[in-house]
């Protein structure tokens, strides 16, 4: 007899084995990871006496669409590093931003932890290899910021540029006086880290007149030349050729203090610098020394090492009047949080039922 073409896999669970995909999630909850029709009650099923620990301050959609899968969810935003301790052994997934630290001691007390959800992008406060040797799948949202980060690089650029915050602290104070600043038209702009963030800084440059170069170890070429960057595989190369220069690299062992004294000495004199990456990547010490020295024109930053500072060298940077500070809000808006989480959800669905076998 024929197979009945409509006919489902069966996992050892017992639910129908299909592919998760994001559905329309701003009205329906789990409904949004219908697996090619799989009823919701089905998935429920399948991850029925799953714990779910969300630790750091998250969009209310992710809540929504885990509870509704059938989740046993605890939101406490703000756990503490002793409370995490204690609690991460009863949970089966753990849900985090940046602020928590997920280091080898939080995972090998985590009897019970399957996923680890990273409702961003970066992985660094996430011990990769703690994990993988427990077998503990580690998930992001790699793209879901990409426009929001752009647009403030882009805005903190121009501030830099054309000295918006000294103007703002004069208007503030009643004193009606000019601030001359520079054109970024025509202007070189180095874009270290030519991937989703840093190509979508480049072609917003690109539209405002900017001539920009590209750097990274990979090869970019093709992606340059869709946008009309000129990739250059030298660091100090590409430095030197900077009006300006963004950050747009992950926080690795190979990454940190990526820019420090060389890399200064390297770059234009006056030379605006935007970081919106991750702040271990420029060595603070080496940055407020280029700042005093004036190779570094202005800096925009929305990262730090420590946030908030801790050194007498943070604590000069992010008081310095050529520094712009903002308290690390990349990805801190309503559409990019939104985002954030509906592929945040889709995928901790997803590993969780590959956990049980039910995909």
């Amino acid at each position: 007899m024929a197979a009945d073409p409509a006919a489902r896999p069966v996992s050892r669970c017992g639910c129908e084995k299909a592919e998760l995909k994001p559905g329309a999630l701003l009205g329906g909850g789990a409904v949004g990871f219908a697996r090619n029709g799989l009823r919701v009650e089905v998935l429920r099923k399948c991850l029925a006496g799953l714990r779910v620990l969300v630790t750091d301050p998250v969009d209310e959609l992710i809540l929504r669409v885990l509870r509704d899968a059938g989740l046993e969810v605890s939101y406490r935003p703000g756990l503490g590093r002793g409370e995490l301790l204690q609690a991460i052994p009863e949970y089966d997934a753990l849900v985090v931003r940046s602020r928590t630290k997920v280091d080898r001691e939080v995972i090998e007390r985590a009897a019970r932890l399957k996923v680890i959800a990273r409702a961003g992008v970066g992985l660094d406060n996430i011990d990769l290899e703690a994990a993988s040797q427990r077998g503990i799948r580690v998930v992001n949202a790699p793209a879901a910021a990409t426009q929001s980060v752009a647009e403030l690089t882009i805005g903190l650029l121009i501030a830099a540029a054309r000295r918006l915050a000294e103007s703002m602290e004069l208007a503030r104070r009643g004193v009606w006086k000019k601030v001359m600043g520079t054109e970024l038209y025509g202007k070189t702009l180095t874009v270290v880290g030519f991937g989703r963030i840093g190509r979508r800084v480049a072609e917003i440059a690109r539209a405002i007149g900017m001539n920009v170069v590209a750097y990274d170890v990979v090869p970019i070429d093709e992606a340059a030349a869709r946008i009309g960057a000129e990739p250059v595989y030298d660091l100090h190369e590409a430095l030197a050729r900077g009006d300006a220069v963004t950050l747009h690299v992950p926080l690795t062992p190979k990454t940190r203090h990526l820019i420090s004294w060389d890399e200064f000495r390297a770059m234009k004199r006056g030379v605006i610098l935007v970081n919106t990456s991750r702040g271990a990547v420029v060595d603070t010490e080496a940055l407020l020394w280029a700042l005093e020295e004036g190779i570094v024109g202005a800096a925009a930053l929305d990262v730090l090492e420590h946030e908030p500072p801790v050194t007498e060298a943070e604590r000069k940077v992010a008081a310095h009047p050529r520094v712009i500070m903002t308290t690390h809000i990349g990805a801190s808006t309503v559409e990019a949080q939104r985002r954030v989480a509906e592929d945040t959800a889709r995928k901790l669905l997803e590993a969780l039922a590959e956990a049980r076998g039910c995909s």
